[in-house]
């Protein structure tokens, strides 16, 4: 009986007051993971996880602020709100002897502005916004400038993404300025110009802008990268052209919420992401550039050699990675929704 009593007090109380460690919740964006990478997660380390998907990146920011405590443990931000979220201290450190993978993300998407030295990011995938066009509705060659959007032959036949910063880093670079710009009269000049563009547009989507297209709803617009690369799938008259202004990019990263249940669970998860083969898996199914050189190397030529995914390093030097505008968001938003409800 005492043995029993010890087993119980040493083994089983432990287990019924502190848990079992034996799950996670995780936050991503809608289709941005295999199932299959999930499922041997799961087989590989006994802890179930909890799968939740969002939008965007305000919808992540603001689940993410409401919930205080016994929240998310890993979520998916982009650059410019990983950079946010840390000023705002909603986000754990990382414990990098934990997560010993991380020697295979590519160096070049390392100590970024937006977090140095990775202290609370890790780099998932990463990507730009161009110009899509339906090479059999528009010749790609009379397509150049983001300013082609505003041409009156495509009224009703142009996609936006449904994604205030996307947009209005489109409309900023088409007049000149940057995509991170924070003067509120640039921000205006911006949202007059995308008062004109409105009445061509036939539809907001930032959750999967390949689809009006591949309904053949639009024929131009503002598409991402890994999008087109999913598209080419079924179609292959989908194509991205590279804006002369620049395209925008960024980078998804890996994080640890302040609110994170099991961050045993959360670090385990992360150095898992980090496999090359599991990231292998991952891009291959999404479409987006991966952040791990490893997996890199290890993607058929016929993917990592693709532009629409693996952009030349010149284009990248033309673009501009997406930051935190600060209190700007405010005046964004503000026209954001002037836009979109007018």
């Amino acid at each position: 009986m005492k043995k029993l009593l010890a087993v119980f007090v040493f083994v089983l109380l432990p287990a019924l007051v502190f848990g079992t460690n034996k799950e996670i919740y995780v936050f991503n964006w809608t289709d941005y993971i295999d199932p299959q990478v999930l499922k041997m997660f799961e087989s590989q380390t006994g802890i179930k996880v909890h799968y939740s998907t969002y939008e965007s990146n305000e919808a992540m920011f603001a689940k993410l602020k409401l919930v205080q405590k016994a929240g998310y443990d890993v979520a998916f931000p982009s650059t410019y709100f990983v950079e946010r979220m840390r000023r705002l201290n909603m986000l754990m450190a990382l414990d990098k002897s934990k997560i010993p993978n991380l020697k295979n993300i590519n160096p070049e998407l390392l100590n970024k502005a937006y977090d140095p030295n990775n202290t609370y990011s890790v780099p998932y995938m990463w990507g730009s916004s161009g110009i899509g066009v339906n090479s059999k509705a528009i010749d790609p060659k009379t397509v150049s400038s983001w300013n082609d959007l505003w041409n009156p032959r495509y009224k009703g036949k142009v996609l936006l993404m449904d994604d205030v910063r996307e947009v209005f880093a489109m409309a900023l670079r088409s007049l000149g300025y940057s995509g991170n710009d924070r003067d509120p009269n640039h921000i205006r000049k911006a949202y007059e110009k995308l008062k004109l563009l409105k009445p061509s547009v036939k539809v907001f989507n930032s959750d999967s802008p390949r689809q009006p297209f591949l309904n053949n709803e639009v024929i131009i617009g503002q598409i991402w990268g890994g999008e087109v690369f999913q598209a080419n799938k079924e179609n292959p008259d989908i194509r991205l052209i590279y804006p002369k202004e620049g395209a925008i990019f960024w980078i998804d990263n890996i994080v640890i919420p302040k609110s994170v249940r099991n961050i045993e669970a959360a670090n385990k998860f992360i150095d898992f992401m980090c496999r090359p083969d599991i990231a292998k898996m991952n891009c291959q199914l999404i479409g987006y550039a991966t952040a791990n050189i490893k997996a890199q190397q290890m993607l058929d030529p016929k993917i990592r050699n693709n532009k629409a995914a693996y952009p030349e390093e010149a284009e990248v030097k033309k673009g501009e990675f997406q930051t935190d505008v600060g209190d700007a968001i405010v005046t964004y938003e503000k026209y954001w929704e002037m836009l979109k409800t007018q």
